[in-house]
């Protein structure tokens, strides 16, 4: 990897005063940040959070809240759902593809449950509720449902389906504001200052400061425009976020981003795997990407999608952020949404109908050819897509792309065609390489000594597909372990 963007340590023989200290520095109060902490407290260690923002929560606290686990977790079960670590890994490596990383996806799917309970303790709420229609999250405070596309073709045919998207449950809901991710991040700031976790806010990470046997021993920062310097007895966890909001990283390393929304907040400016890369840490997974689709589910499940050659070109009732990454990776951003108005009143009528996402048709028209005539395809290309679509719906079938029988209902007149070009967001998957304990590696696998990582600032167990809660699922499992092992580096 091109190591370009990489910020060099500080020399800890120039330090001549240190601002403060702790056993264990975590940089970043997110999702990671505060599992590693809560964790380092746990084993005994002094525990410094250096946020840069005014407060905590990060990207997490704005999230939806999905934290990905299964493997018959208390929630599956209570619900009546059959679950097997064995299942969830299965689908997870069908999903994300060919560059799983099967280890960590093992490692995370066996202790799914365990994690799970750990949130319960630490004060996270999931409410036995099942939330089933196609959606973006649930419309109230249901704690679960499918979130990956697991029910949906093509995993459903490889895999026993089961709904992993466990959410917190929310209260005054304020999408943005104060959701599921809110109310994961709530209880667990509060159970770390229980614990004596201390935290300096507005505090902006610059550098690593590294020993003369190249350990890290400590971090540059600067606090209200001064240099300050916080010395770690026993290591630095990184928990800073991603690279979406570094133009250049994007350029560089995920291209196919630029000039899409970041799904992200601004401090996810890749910090974190710069200088992480200064100290000889090696990348990732800088390619993948997590692709958001700006339609609403429910109109999507009850119409067809088309690529600019007007051809389906995967189910629609399946998980947005796979349509999302079919449409940008695989289709060019091309995507046009086919729908007759019967199909556009039943969705309107349904709870999880999301209006935000909701526009008014591009086109209209009597007749498919009217249609495909105004949208400018080529002559017969859409016609012969939904004369196929019509056919093997009337029958409950859809061996082109595999929509489940309950949303085949053949298009009729009149329809609509909405224009859904360049309808996507993400954010970048890869970062600094880590090991199953959070240890930063270098090019040859080793750990760097005193350094740890964990959340979006690290390949996790996303190095391809992605399914809903795997950021917020592995950035806290993985924090933790970062913190633990971290605390115990003596």
């Amino acid at each position: 990897m091109n190591d370009a963007s990489a910020v060099a340590p500080q020399p800890a023989a120039e330090i001549t005063e240190w601002a403060g200290e702790a056993d264990v520095v975590v940089i970043g109060y997110g999702i990671a940040g505060v599992c590693a902490a809560i964790e380092a407290a746990r084993a005994g260690a002094d525990v410094l959070v250096l946020e840069r923002t005014g407060g905590w929560g990060g990207a997490a606290a704005l999230a939806g809240g999905f934290i990905y686990l299964g493997g018959g977790t208390d929630t599956q079960r209570a619900l009546g759902f059959d679950d097997t670590v064995e299942n969830m890994a299965a689908f997870l490596i069908a999903a994300i593809g060919p560059t799983a990383d099967q280890a960590k996806i093992a490692d995370y799917c066996q202790g799914s449950t365990e994690h799970h309970r750990w949130l319960v303790e630490a004060g996270v709420v999931f409410k036995d509720a099942f939330w089933g229609e196609p959606g973006w999250e649930p419309p109230h405070d249901e704690g679960l449902m499918y979130s990956g596309g697991e029910n949906a073709a093509p995993f459903n045919a490889l895999v026993p389906p089961a709904p992993r998207g466990h959410v917190p449950q929310m209260a005054n809901k304020r999408t943005g504001e104060q959701g599921g991710g809110y109310m994961l991040m709530k209880p667990l700031v509060e159970t770390a200052e229980k614990l004596g976790v201390r935290a300096e806010y507005d505090t902006r990470l610059q550098r690593l400061i590294t020993d003369g046997t190249g350990r890290v021993v400590g971090v540059a920062a600067r606090r209200y425009g001064a240099e300050v310097t916080y010395r770690a007895r026993r290591g630095v966890v990184l928990g800073t976020g991603s690279f979406a909001y570094n133009q250049d990283m994007v350029a560089q390393y995920a291209p196919q981003l630029v000039g899409r929304p970041a799904a992200a907040i601004e401090e996810h400016d890749g910090i974190g795997i710069r200088v992480g890369q200064g100290v000889g840490g090696q990348l990732d997974a800088m390619a993948a990407s997590e692709v958001a689709f700006f339609g609403d589910p429910q109109l999507l499940a009850r119409g067809i999608l088309v690529n600019g050659a007007g051809q389906r070109y995967i189910a629609e009732d399946t998980y947005p952020g796979r349509i999302g990454q079919a449409t940008l990776l695989e289709q060019d951003n091309q995507a046009f949404l086919i729908i007759d108005d019967d199909g556009h009143e039943a969705a309107a009528k349904t709870e999880t109908s999301t209006p935000f996402f909701r526009q008014q048709p591009t086109w209209v028209a009597e007749t498919v050819a009217e249609l495909e005539s105004a949208m400018g395809l080529a002559e017969g290309a859409l016609q012969r897509t939904v004369a196929e679509y019509n056919e093997n719906a009337a029958a409950g079938v859809d061996p082109v792309q595999g929509k489940k029988p309950e949303w085949l209902t053949p298009i009729g007149s009149p329809l609509a065609g909405y224009d859904m070009r360049g309808f996507t967001a993400g954010f970048p998957l890869g970062g600094l390489r880590t090991d199953l304990d959070g240890r930063v590696l270098d090019a040859a696998g080793t750990p760097i000594p005193g350094l740890y990582a964990a959340g979006r600032c690290t390949a996790g167990i996303c190095t391809g597909g992605y399914a809903s809660g795997a950021s917020l699922g592995d950035g806290s499992f993985y924090g933790r372990r970062a913190g633990v092992a971290a605390a115990a580096d003596e």
